[in-house]
């Protein structure tokens, strides 16, 4: 019988227990992150600052310039956008033009109600402002009496939004007589406070007009009509004067004759008693040929206290209405004469074979009105320098009305 003999003692011990899987070490890893994350920074930061040593500046200022560079860079990002978002606006504003000029007028949207500002603007274009006046007629003396009071909102024609206001008032179907105010400087609310008085008998009041016209002056162009008003004298009630204020219409130029105009200076020289007058042009001067054109020269008159006393004419230009003329003329006016002595300044056709025809006339002097009368002022208030100014002519049968002009004074000096 065979004995197993036990195995040996070593063999009977439990087998060691299996080791726990090995880690790298912790300090091993984490020196390996930090290598592997903070090396590319670190490079990048030390290429930087090489480059920025290499810079011959101190470092303040490079920062400097790179900030002012990022700015200048976002400020031009900005233009851009701004300038494209501008250029849509416009496009879809041309747009809608387009699409609005394309109605028909038949459609809903032209049937909309037009905006406040077009409603506004329509009406104000239209405002002309308003003039006080009175009427008053005397049946014994045969006189009527027109009062040009005041205005008040007057349009403004200048470029600095004001007007430089005057009145002409005058009698339809005859205008044998025309009367001006006083022109008043940058104001759209003058007061006149003046009056004219017009012989007309009591059976001419019922077919005759009374015309008001409110004109801008402008002393080297055309006077600009600013609004008038006309009042049929027979439907006036005359047994009280009449003062009211009315609007300013639009004006009626059917019944006004356009006999152009004439442009001349005037200087006078107290000391030496020298009153020099240059006829410089004249301009959309009536066609009194048959060929359409005319022949004019310009008569210079003078007439102390209403009597024809010396003249002066210019040469003849021939088949023209816009003459040019740059003639001078002086007369000795001691400065006791010229408180007394009117300018007459007359137009005229020459004919060769027929006699010569007036062509439109103009006077001035201390009694002269309107535009006239300033003329004459600022001559008298500017000593010894010419003062130029552009005229409207007017009928020659007016002039010689208002002034009434007597037989040549009897003087023995010569007239030139």
């Amino acid at each position: 019988m065979v004995q197993i003999s036990p195995p040996p003692h070593h063999a009977c011990r439990p087998p060691p227990a299996p080791l726990p899987p090995t880690h790298p070490p912790a300090v091993t890893t984490t020196s390996l992150t930090n290598s592997t994350t903070t090396g590319p920074p670190d490079a990048a930061a030390g290429f930087i600052n090489d480059l920025l040593d290499k810079i011959p500046l101190p470092r303040w200022a490079v920062y400097a310039l790179f900030v002012a560079g990022g700015l200048l860079l976002l400020l031009c990002c900005l233009c851009i956008c701004v300038k494209c978002c501008c250029k849509g606006k416009k496009k879809r504003k041309r747009k809608e033009q387009l699409n609005l000029k394309a109605l028909n007028g038949k459609t809903s949207t032209a049937l909309v109600q037009p905006d406040a500002e077009d409603v506004d603007y329509g009406s104000t274009k239209d405002q002309r402002g308003k003039l006080l006046y009175s009427l008053e007629y005397n049946g014994a003396q045969s006189e009527l009496t027109v009062g040009i009071k005041q205005a008040d909102g007057l349009k403004a024609m200048d470029l600095g939004g004001s007007s430089d206001p005057y009145v002409k008032v005058y009698i339809l179907p005859d205008k044998t007589k025309t009367c001006e105010t006083k022109v008043f400087r940058s104001t759209l609310s003058p007061v006149f406070n003046e009056h004219f008085t017009f012989q007309i008998s009591k059976a001419s009041l019922a077919e005759s007009t009374v015309v008001m016209q409110v004109f801008d002056f402008n002393r080297f162009t055309k006077h600009d009509i600013i609004g008038e008003l006309r009042l049929q004298l027979g439907d006036v009630d005359w047994n009280h004067v009449i003062e009211e204020w009315r609007e300013l219409g639009e004006p009626a130029k059917f019944e006004e004759e356009n006999l152009g105009e004439i442009c001349f200076s005037l200087r006078y020289v107290p000391t030496a008693s020298k009153l020099t007058v240059v006829i410089l042009e004249a301009k959309n001067l009536k066609s009194m040929d048959s060929g359409g054109s005319s022949d004019p020269y310009v008569k210079v008159q003078l007439a102390l206290d209403k009597r024809k006393w010396k003249k002066k004419k210019t040469s003849i230009k021939k088949k023209t209405l816009n003459p040019y003329y740059n003639e001078s003329f002086t007369f000795d006016v001691s400065f006791d004469q010229i408180q007394r002595v009117h300018l007459v300044i007359s137009v005229w056709d020459h004919d060769a074979m027929t006699r010569n025809d007036a062509m439109g006339k103009i006077f001035l002097g201390c009694d002269a009105s309107g535009n006239q009368l300033r003329h004459w002022a600022d001559m008298l208030s500017n000593p010894r320098r010419p003062v130029a100014q552009w005229h409207s002519l007017l009928l020659a049968a007016q002039v010689n009305s208002t002034l009434a002009l007597k037989n040549k004074i009897p003087f023995t000096n010569k007239t030139f």
